[in-house]
């Protein structure tokens, strides 16, 4: 039975979640909280952050945002993106992200990558001290692979934990989720929330449109992550299939992630309340069959992987 997250007075996760990565870097205080306020009209309740986020101002505002609803939202974060997953670091991230939230329990710690140099046994029984003391309810796992996340559950069961939901890369143009990730999870019970349904804005639309004001054209590691030609020719399929039925290209993206048989809960974002809007008309959005099969026609399942990710994300 698939993991579900509830907030502290019983509010179930909503089908999407929220990403703050761009609070307090490229969407100002005012535009956060714009997009904010939308995500909630829409019915979200699951908001997402990271320790390293703009330097610690994306869990600063949404910190701000979220208190007088507290008890109805289910708040997430990431520890151990930087300096590894060894006790004193876990212990001293969560504390840090509970302070500028103003929270007293995280609803969702994620460690934020693998760490290879750190047992996972003094990583685990660190969160399992921090479900103790009432500073975290859950333990989520992001940007590891299939296999390290089939060890951690082995090793979070010896500190009564589980791991209740995990956040790989996943969109149409990079679907290697696809090939041990999402049945592994769904195998498991582990809800996933996969970021970047976009790409990075890619599947936008604006990119084929020529804008060259976001992430790809500024960004290098997003341009080299979205840069192969099959990848740009997938957007602009996709950007084809949009105009003939009527509905933004973000809003196909998004809805042909959520409609995968594994039922993910994509984490959508943005720079702006009006950027966003498409991603949460996928909300509401029903994809038939047919739709689901042409736009998946745009693109390929890679082959099984290594050992390893094919890339350490957000």
């Amino acid at each position: 039975m698939k993991q579900t997250l509830t907030s502290p007075n019983g509010t179930p996760a909503s089908r999407f979640a929220f990403g703050t990565m761009q609070f307090g870097g490229r969407a100002d205080e005012t535009q956060s909280r714009e997009m904010f306020d939308a995500c909630i009209e829409a019915g979200i309740t699951q908001f997402d952050t990271a320790h390293v986020y703009t330097g610690g101002a994306s869990e600063t505002l949404l910190g701000r945002f979220v208190q007088d609803r507290r008890e109805d939202l289910i708040i997430a974060t990431k520890a151990a993106y930087d300096g590894g997953a060894g006790r004193d670091n876990l212990l001293t991230s969560a504390e840090t992200s509970r302070q500028r939230m103003g929270l007293d329990t995280l609803d969702v710690l994620y460690l934020h990558r693998f760490d290879p140099d750190t047992d996972m046994h003094e990583s685990f029984e660190a969160l399992a001290d921090l479900r103790e003391r009432g500073h975290i309810r859950h333990v989520g796992l992001s940007n590891f692979a299939a296999w390290q996340v089939v060890k951690a559950a082995n090793i979070a069961a010896k500190f009564d934990l589980g791991i209740a939901v995990l956040q790989p890369m996943y969109n149409l143009v990079k679907r290697q989720a696809e090939v041990e990730i999402l049945p592994m999870a769904d195998d498991l019970g582990i809800l996933v929330a996969p970021y970047s349904p976009l790409g990075g804005g890619l599947l936008t639309g604006k990119y084929t449109a020529g804008d060259d004001a976001g992430r790809l054209a500024q960004d290098d590691r997003y341009a080299a992550r979205y840069g192969q030609q099959q990848m740009h020719d997938a957007a602009k399929g996709l950007s084809q299939i949009a105009a003939e039925v009527g509905v933004h290209p973000a809003t196909l993206a998004v809805a042909w992630v959520a409609k995968h048989p594994t039922a993910p809960s994509p984490i959508i974002s943005a720079r702006s309340a009006a950027q966003l809007q498409p991603s949460l008309t996928a909300l509401s959005y029903v994809m038939s069959d047919p739709l689901y099969d042409q736009i998946t026609a745009l693109s390929v399942t890679p082959p099984p992987a290594t050992d390893r990710l094919e890339e350490q994300g957000e």
